[in-house]
């Protein structure tokens, strides 16, 4: 078995890390290529210990993690208690990495740590950023010109309450600002999923007037206007209600050429707020003159649903899970809700992870941060 993962909710540090340590160690032995370490914040004072520890008996070639409010393991998510997950693989060629980011005079950034010779052709990248000191849409959006197609998938760690609070993991250091990762070969197939748990309503539109993230007319009327009406037509009382909690939302449509666009095609962001005296809505996201949009509803039965549907038929012998912090027993009835249905699709695969503050993963063919979405590595050994 080339993968294998591990998870203790005990509440002692060095108890935990000898569980999932022996635990990996007996499933795949010694000398993975990656192992992901993560932890709950109650554990992440110790966070150099664990890593020590995974390192001296494992010996993987390459340790990357974090600390978050809550970890991802085989079926199961341990939110807000005591807890380590290990995930251990067979990948091939990898690269870590460890990247900084400095805003220059302009307001452009300037990203630090990529690696200008790999070696290998990669096909993935795994990433887990601050989301404090690191800008991961603009390094995304500058990702698409170095490297486009390669897929990104991961998140800001969630267990940081400011700056300087966020624990990342790259080898054995454990750093506390900037974005730690792995750059993954073709050792293995890597398949991303992203649902962003939405449903359209109303009809799609088309922007008539707008100005980077905020939106101004709709089909040559103002934007809130649109919004307005299409709540009131589209959406029950219940829904309505729900939108305080739920938040506004709107879906931009990536690819203008899809005949019959599903939840997929659509890139969900957060209504920031509107102006009444002009009627404009601005959105956390660039909105395109011509683009098409259609408003969103996130809710616990969508997200189900959409999650079920996109991992429908899928293959998989591990899968790294990166979901919302506002997702779990925040949005779902039940507890367990996106391991259990990772299992349910794939069956009992190796599977780590994290509750993360806003999520990395492709739409579109085009890599972007998104919020209260479960993105996925689905990994295929060859």
């Amino acid at each position: 078995m080339p993968f294998a993962s591990a998870l203790s909710e005990h509440p002692i540090a060095s108890h935990a890390t000898g569980e999932v340590t022996g635990a990996v160690l007996e499933a795949i032995g010694e000398r993975p290529d990656l192992v992901v370490v993560s932890t709950t914040r109650s554990h992440a004072g110790a966070l150099e210990d664990i890593v020590g520890t995974v390192s001296a008996v494992l010996r993987p070639l390459a340790i990357v993690g974090g600390a978050a409010e809550s970890v991802i393991g085989t079926g199961r998510e341990v939110e807000e208690t005591p807890a380590i997950s290990l995930w251990a693989g067979r990948v091939g060629p990898l690269r870590p990495v460890a990247l900084t980011a400095t805003r220059l005079a302009d307001d452009s950034w300037h990203f630090a740590g990529w690696p200008d010779r790999l070696g290998f052709e990669p096909t993935a990248l795994v990433l887990l950023a601050d989301p404090f000191t690191f800008p991961a849409e603009e390094f995304l959006s500058w990702l698409d010109g170095v490297r486009p197609g390669l897929p990104v998938v991961g998140g800001h760690v969630s267990g940081g309450r400011g700056p300087g609070g966020s624990r990342l993991v790259v080898g054995e250091r454990v750093v506390h600002s900037g974005a730690t990762g792995v750059l993954l070969g073709s050792g293995v197939d890597v398949d991303p999923v992203v649902s962003q748990g939405c449903r359209a309503y109303g009809r799609p539109l088309t922007v008539t007037r707008s100005d980077r993230n905020v939106i101004y007319e709709l089909a040559g009327v103002p934007a809130m206007q649109c919004m307005v009406e299409q709540i009131r037509s589209s959406l029950g009382a219940a829904d309505i209600a729900g939108i305080g909690s739920n938040g506004l939302l709107v879906g931009r449509l990536i690819d203008d050429h899809v005949d019959d666009p599903g939840p997929g095609d659509y890139l969900v962001r957060t209504v920031m707020g509107v102006d009444r005296s002009t009627g404009a809505v601005a959105v956390d996201g660039r909105i395109p003159l011509g683009s098409t949009i259609q408003f969103h509803l996130r809710d616990a039965t969508t997200a189900r649903h959409e999650l079920a549907l996109l991992l429908h038929g899928r293959r998989a012998s591990a899968a790294m899970l990166f979901t919302c912090s506002g997702r779990g027993t925040r949005l779902f009835d039940d507890a367990d809700h996106d391991a259990l249905a990772l299992r349910n699709a794939l069956g009992p695969v190796p599977v780590g992870g994290i509750f993360a503050a806003g999520e990395f993963g492709p739409v579109g063919g085009r890599n972007f941060m998104h919020t209260f979405a479960a993105s996925l590595a689905l990994f295929r050994d060859r």
